[in-house]
């Protein structure tokens, strides 16, 4: 396969905030930004749960409105400190692209040619795109419509409601050599209660058997960090496209450097055709 892109990246909200002091974790988003280069497509989770803890620090409560409502409230404040905290870390020789994303923009030729090609100019005009879902302007019940009204038209829907699946979706899209995904964990276990346990490489000597392999490890995985994570299990099945166009999957903790994760200095999960 020929890669057009040499990395899609993608950090999810637990990773980015610091539970001790209800705040951003300053010192990974800060060792993460400096490490991101022209060549790199980052996809960021965290304007939800920044925007409401902004929001708590300021009024000493949280907003007391619907669920729905709420999101889309806290996603509008936290969208502009993440991005502002991104574009302070990030090398001042690069351009920083904010690019927020919907489900339709993965499932509509034209919108998806467009993407591709924004995203694509980024590295030759030394700029960082920054993607996040755009929870801001999306409400819950007219996507649900949405996707319902495309799920009777098209055999194949991508719904992108979860960052890991978008960080999927795209490394599909760019043909990216490399796609990786940080989370609170080292990478996919056998069981999550015993670290040795870590999977070094998901493998198999052709797409058929990987993926049967990548079945065989999701069947054991269980839970989710948080109220609307979907968890290993989750992943495992997002990942299969891209490991499927030859895209090298790694499932890392985001403690851990860029740089190490990738030469394999940090403890990793490497999914890949062998």
């Amino acid at each position: 396969m020929n890669f057009d892109i040499e990395l899609v990246g993608k950090i999810g909200s637990m990773a980015l905030v610091n539970r001790e002091y209800n705040d951003i974790n300053y010192n990974v988003i800060s060792r993460i930004s400096r490490e991101l280069l022209p060549g790199y497509v980052w996809v960021t989770s965290g304007a939800v749960e920044i925007g409401r803890l902004d929001y708590l620090q300021r009024n000493g409560r949280e907003l007391s409105g619907g669920e729905g409502d709420n999101k889309t409230d806290y996603a509008a404040q936290g969208q502009s400190i993440l991005m502002q905290t991104y574009r302070q870390y990030i090398d001042s020789r690069f351009s920083v692209r904010q690019i927020l994303v919907e489900h339709y923009h993965f499932n509509d030729a034209e919108k998806s040619s467009h993407l591709r090609e924004t995203i694509l100019r980024c590295p030759s005009q030394n700029a960082i795109p920054i993607i996040n879902y755009n929870d801001a302007v999306s409400s819950e019940e007219n996507v649900k419509m949405e996707l319902s009204a495309l799920k009777s038209k098209l055999a194949n829907v991508h719904e992108c409601l979860d960052n890991d699946e978008t960080a999927a979706q795209l490394a599909c899209l760019l043909k990216a050599r490399r796609l990786l995904i940080l989370t609170s964990v080292d990478g996919i276990y056998e069981n999550i209660d015993d670290p040795a346990t870590l999977v070094a490489e998901i493998s198999g000597s052709d797409t058929a058997e990987l993926l049967a392999n990548i079945d065989r490890y999701a069947s054991g995985c269980r839970g989710a960090s948080r109220r609307g994570a979907n968890g290993a299990r989750a992943k495992l099945e997002y990942i299969k496209a891209p490991a499927q166009n030859g895209t090298e999957v790694i499932i890392a903790n985001a403690k851990y450097r860029i740089k190490d994760i990738l030469s394999g200095a940090a403890p990793r999960t490497v999914v890949k055709v062998r």
